[in-house]
């Protein structure tokens, strides 16, 4: 029985992931902020699947909770055998309508925790040859739009550069770019969804089941819908500078209020 560790576990994609794997009979190390619900979360997977389920409270936006994270997935003796870097939020305004602070803390959870992350759990699976990463972006790394975009764009760029630096090794890095998920992401950040159309909303469910069938095929960048891939198509053969146009002028129309 292997044993995955998901960051930001207790809601949307996280929670997903939770339950695709407990029920595929994973032992999960569940790390996100708010304890309690971790003990629920664990509880219950627990209790459905019989699968044993670690409870790891740790807030990424700060280096202890990057190193008590990093920590357990270093642990020779208790090997991770699947890393899923999932934590992570949006601000909302537009660039210097949020404040720096809010801005180096979302750097700090998306790309600095998933580097650190990353690095733990790849040096030990690289010792052992065997173990995989799945690090969470957005298909809003293909578009020049805000910052939110910017620090997905990393995470992609780093995953898939990564995974090349690995290959051979036993060791396999994908990144998951979704779209909009119906989760509590835009709840939380306060953001207005009633104007995006029905259509563009994933079930995370599908979506989680799509990208570990990627993972399984050696994929190093997943985008787990027909319509999205569609879409990412049309992103390549457009001229950046029309592209900012035409993402500005959504954003505004379809994008998160």
């Amino acid at each position: 029985m292997t044993t995955a560790l998901i960051t930001g576990s207790t809601a949307g994609i996280g929670a997903a992931f939770a339950r695709r794997l407990a029920a595929d009979g994973h032992d999960l190390v569940l790390v996100a902020r708010d304890a309690k619900r971790l003990r629920e979360q664990a509880t219950e997977l627990h209790d459905r699947h019989g699968i044993e389920a670690e409870v790891l409270p740790a807030d990424l936006s700060e280096d202890k909770g990057i190193e008590t994270a990093a920590d357990r997935l270093g642990d020779r003796k208790n090997p991770v055998d699947l890393l899923i870097n999932n934590a992570g939020f949006g601000n909302k305004g537009r660039y210097l309508e949020v404040s720096m602070a809010d801005e180096l803390t979302m750097l700090k959870v998306h790309c600095e925790a998933v580097l650190r992350l990353t690095s733990a759990a790849a040096e030990a699976m690289r010792e052992r040859g065997r173990g995989g990463v799945v690090n969470v972006a957005s298909v809003a790394a293909f578009v020049p739009r805000g910052t939110y975009g910017a620090s997905k764009a990393w995470v992609v760029q780093f995953t898939q550069g990564a995974a090349r630096d690995l290959a051979g090794t036993g060791v396999r890095l994908m990144v998951l770019c979704p779209g909009f998920v119906r989760t509590e992401f835009h709840q939380r950040a306060g953001m207005g969804t009633d104007n995006i159309p029905g259509w563009m909303w994933l079930d995370a469910d599908k979506l989680v089941a799509a990208a570990l069938t990627d993972l399984a095929r050696g994929k190093s960048l997943s985008v787990p819908d027909p319509r999205y891939k569609a879409l990412m198509g049309l992103v390549k053969v457009t001229p950046r500078g029309l592209l900012g146009g035409v993402t500005s002028r959504t954003g505004r129309k379809y994008g998160p209020q």
